[in-house]
């Protein structure tokens, strides 16, 4: 046999730029190590939201009260019984049409409102901009009793400073939060005011990040400043657009904080809305049916994103 053939066959070598193999020791180590550090977050998680959420559904399904929590597995199944329920009880439906009147309305005029605070931040009072910021964002962070204090005294029927001003001009103000047709207005005014703040933050970073080339180029164009501001602007803010109203929808559905501490529902269940009703049902130890509330709004909610989704999204 020929020494060619007892020779070894030469060490392949690594393509260079290639990392090195990882054995699977190395990778089971790496895996072990970042499941010890979500660890604490996993098992918050579970204990602090997944329980709660699964269990709550589940107790949407049963008849559990108060006077179940002592043994709290003698409660019986009843199926979609407590949904229901909520759908034909009178209250929940009146809470729900004025769940969808706050909707409806305040949405749109908080939108409309903080974009146009966002504009004139943006372009006309920018040497003094971070005053007004400070200005409009103040209510978000506000506790509401203390606005509360602030609205009561602007709406007080005799001596509050609204009807004061219309005494001026000869009109007789209305007593606003004891008006069944006045009080659900009254109280998005004040939620328009309190959180049209947050909106328009983001709208005024979204107006910062579009180039200035862009209005340089519709002016070069021949187009006006609103000509520039519909076909230009506002399309390029859709992201923001969406992000907003998602965002101010969500918590305009689950509005509670309004008629709990201005008028209780009131009058005439005028002002209550879907998550009121709900927390009422909840101190009433009707658990079960409070629960089916609070998962009939959380459908709609969902519903109510995904149509936004759809008819903001970037085309």
């Amino acid at each position: 046999m020929s020494s060619a053939t007892l020779q070894e066959p030469p060490a392949r070598t690594r393509p260079a730029g290639r990392p090195p193999r990882r054995g699977r020791g190395a990778l089971n180590h790496q895996t072990a190590a970042a499941w010890i550090l979500v660890l604490p977050f996993v098992v918050l998680f579970l204990a602090f939201t997944a329980g709660p959420v699964l269990g709550s559904l589940g107790m949407s399904f049963t008849d559990m009260r108060q006077r179940d929590l002592r043994t709290p597995f003698s409660v019986e199944g009843v199926g979609f019984e407590n949904y229901a329920k909520a759908l034909s009880d009178e209250t929940f439906r009146k809470a729900a049409l004025n769940t969808a009147y706050f909707v409806i309305v305040g949405v749109p005029l908080t939108l409309v409102v903080a974009l146009g605070a966002a504009v004139l931040l943006d372009r006309g009072v920018k040497k003094v901009a971070g005053l007004f910021k400070v200005g409009y964002y103040l209510p978000v962070v506000t506790s509401i009793v203390a606005i509360a204090v602030i609205w009561r005294f602007v709406l007080a029927p005799e001596a509050g400073l609204l009807n004061t001003v219309l005494g001026w001009f000869g009109v007789d103000g209305p007593n606003w939060l004891a008006s069944k047709t006045w009080a659900m207005p009254s109280l998005i005014a004040m939620a328009v005011w309190r959180n049209f703040g947050s909106a328009m933050i983001i709208f005024l970073a979204g107006l910062q990040g579009i180039p200035q080339s862009v209005e340089e180029a519709g002016q070069l164009d021949g187009a006006g400043a609103w000509q520039r501001f519909r076909y230009l602007i506002l399309p390029l803010l859709r992201p923001t657009i969406l992000f907003t109203s998602v965002t101010t929808g969500i918590g305009y559905l689950q509005f509670f904080e309004e008629p709990f501490v201005m008028t209780q529902g009131g009058p005439l269940n005028s002002t209550i809305s879907v998550s009121m009703y709900t927390y009422q049902q909840f101190g009433f130890g009707n658990y079960g049916l409070a629960t089916s509330m609070s998962y009939l709004l959380f459908v709609v909610i969902a519903v109510i994103t995904f149509i936004q989704f759809r008819l903001l999204r970037e085309k």
